[in-house]
């Protein structure tokens, strides 16, 4: 993606290790397979400079495309409100500003 590609190509040096990562965070959130052992957190903490709310909503608006397109719909819209939380929280840890994404949570 145009607009958060470059963050991500940044910082990741293995492509299929942080796929492996990422598939093990949402297992272990959906499933509760505790597969994952890191820190969200901590991963995202030292991008901050360079993650806007308009990079969370951009993330955003991709999952919904994916998870509508792959998901039943009542599947697709758990796994995005479970994204929106998610989204909320690093933005709020990251001193992000969260509004646009918290008036997600309010149409829903």
């Amino acid at each position: 993606d145009p607009k958060i590609g470059p963050v991500f190509d940044s910082v990741v040096e293995d492509w299929p290790e942080h796929l492996d990562k990422l598939t093990a965070f949402w297992s272990s959130v959906t499933l509760g397979s505790g597969r994952y052992k890191g820190n969200p957190m901590a991963a995202h903490r030292p991008h901050a400079p360079r993650i806007s709310a308009e990079s969370f909503e951009r993330w955003l608006a991709l999952w919904t495309e994916v998870t509508n397109d792959l998901l039943p719909a009542a599947d697709a819209s758990e796994l995005q409100m479970r994204a929106t939380r998610m989204a909320i929280n690093l933005q709020r840890g990251l001193a992000i500003d969260d509004t646009v994404t918290r008036a997600r949570t309010v149409f829903r």
